[in-house]
């Protein structure tokens, strides 16, 4: 009787147990704005209006924090982490907790202690055809869809005049964490920073309102430079694929000839000064948006193109970064880790600034398309263990749909034309083999296939330059192709161990969904367009 008395008291407590952890999981999985969604494109084929000359404006805030704010420390042993037992720290407000920036993109206890360049929210928007998008460049390793519907909210009750706004990420491993990964003690207990979210939603709306009240008639000049692989990148896994295309437009004032802004998109990870700098930083971009509004002097200069740059992170999954490799300045100097951010900046600027510069005095790069389309549309993309754990406890990105089985997270893909320049924006890491070609189907890989995500979203672009904005819309993790998903034994390649990557999104199936949507979208975009706007 005692063993079934027992028994009974283990089913019903079980039972209490699996209702409040489900219970528990109702609530913090849902995310705040569950119901919304948009699919939507524009403009409608009976509503395209005669083609007056593009409009275009650019705003930028600062969403440096202010470091006085927060409590300082002093790095004793000079490993650029944190450590309680060892380093010394002034608390300064006597609350007893370590009230400090930290700094995203590598280890959770890399505090910030100083500010190398400011970090910028940087919109650029387009008017015609009776229709408005603004793009924003947020200097951040990533923020999740979630938000990004918050203020897209707050701009809809200010009522700004904006059919579509598209957010993304630098991805810079040297600013706040804004996902919420690296602000934990240990594995219990939260320091995410929402006082620096407040004020970054709040820079972030202001950038957008700024962009759409500078407004104006505006002549474009495109062009794409090729960015050799020696002296620019290093990819850490392979098959060796890393970003080439370096698609530019510059943006003038038709009245006044005075540059509003600049263009470019490029697949790097901005993390040159390495995981023991513990200063914010924009990393390389800082130094290519510096260049491209000021120019250089000494060997290689040029005139600066003056307004603002706006960058934008290309295909970066892979691992593309400069981790591995020094990097030559334009002086014939090798620069490892404290140099090499710099060093690269300025390399890409001197190809950017002479391929538009080019374009613009031969003519060949007048972009004659005036036209305005976008379409965009929620999607669910699956994700698995372990990623799936802190979602569905709304600790990393808020709303998880289809528990406990099939579990995906709700976020966006956006395709935009602005005249002869095609967009389209994936919500995480893309592997370059995505978006260029090149992917394979190796020995050991966990799942026997052909390649799936063929061809390359790019070769199905129809713009005279093409884009791709990774971290745009959402932080997913890395989008890695379905037949070089590699977490079981035999590795591929040759590893010893399983590579890096797999665990930031946790299933194989979310890179061909990824795919299968995103050429859809495309589609949808073209097919609004028409075929007779595409004539070269």
């Amino acid at each position: 009787m005692k063993i079934l008395k027992f028994i009974r008291f283990v089913l019903c407590a079980g039972g209490i147990l699996i209702l409040l952890l489900c219970i528990l999981l109702f609530f913090t999985s849902r995310g705040p704005y569950r119901n919304i969604k948009v699919d939507v494109t524009l403009p409608s084929d009976e509503n395209w209006k005669d083609s007056s000359p593009l409009e275009v404006g650019v705003g930028v805030k600062d969403i440096t924090p202010d470091l006085s704010q927060y409590d300082i420390w002093t790095d004793v042993d000079n490993d650029g982490s944190f450590n309680p037992e060892l380093d010394r720290y002034e608390d300064r407000n006597n609350n007893g907790e370590f009230d400090f920036v930290w700094l995203a993109g590598f280890g959770n206890s890399r505090p910030a202690q100083g500010i190398n360049d400011p970090l910028w929210s940087r919109a650029i928007a387009f008017r015609n055809n009776g229709i408005t998008v603004v793009l924003v460049s947020i200097d951040s390793v990533g923020i999740t869809h979630e938000r990004y519907i918050g203020i897209r909210k707050r701009l809809s009750k200010l009522n700004v005049d904006i059919d579509l706004v598209s957010f993304a990420c630098t991805h810079t491993h040297n600013a706040p964490d804004t996902i919420g990964l690296w602000s934990y003690k240990e594995l219990i207990g939260r320091r995410f920073d929402e006082k620096y979210m407040e004020l970054l939603d709040d820079r972030i709306v202001g950038s957008v309102i700024e962009a759409v009240e500078n407004l104006a008639p505006a002549t474009t000049t495109i062009a794409e430079a090729k960015v050799p692989i020696d002296n620019f990148s290093y990819d850490s896994r392979p098959p060796f694929i890393v970003d080439q295309k370096l698609p530019l437009a510059w943006f003038k004032n038709a009245l006044t000839g005075q540059t509003i802004a600049t263009l470019a998109s490029w697949g790097m990870h901005p993390e040159g000064f390495g995981s023991k700098f513990t200063k914010v930083s924009s990393d390389f971009v800082h130094y290519f948006r510096e260049a491209m509004e000021k120019g250089l002097d000494g060997k290689e200069g040029f005139n600066g193109f003056g307004g603002k740059s706006v960058f934008f992170t290309g295909p970066v999954g892979g691992l593309m970064t400069q981790l591995n490799i020094d990097i030559t300045d334009r002086f014939g100097v090798k620069h490892g880790r404290q140099g090499k951010s710099k060093a690269q900046g300025e390399n890409l600027a001197i190809l950017a600034a002479n391929q538009l510069n080019r374009a613009n005095l031969e003519g060949l790069g007048i972009m004659e398309s005036q036209r305005l389309a976008f379409s965009a549309k929620t999607i669910y993309l699956p994700i698995g263990w372990p990623l799936k754990a802190p979602v569905a406890l709304g600790l990393l990105h808020p709303g998880l749909y289809g528990l406990p089985f099939k579990t995906k997270v709700k976020t966006e893909i956006n395709a935009v034309r602005i005249g002869d320049i095609e967009i389209i924006t994936s919500p995480g890491e893309m592997f370059p083999e995505i978006i260029d070609g090149g992917i394979e189907s190796p020995l050991g890989a966990d799942i026997k296939t052909d390649p799936i995500e063929i061809p390359p979203l790019r070769k199905l672009m129809k713009g005279k330059i093409n884009m791709n904005f990774n971290l745009g819309m959402d932080e997913i993790g890395y989008v890695i192709p379905i037949s070089q998903w590699d977490r079981k034994k035999p590795y591929t390649y040759s590893y010893e161990e399983a590579p890096y990557g797999e665990i930031y999104i946790g299933d194989p199936n979310a890179s061909p969904e990824l795919y299968k949507e995103s050429v859809m979208l495309l589609e949808r975009l073209h097919k609004a367009i028409g075929p007779h706007h595409y004539e070269k």
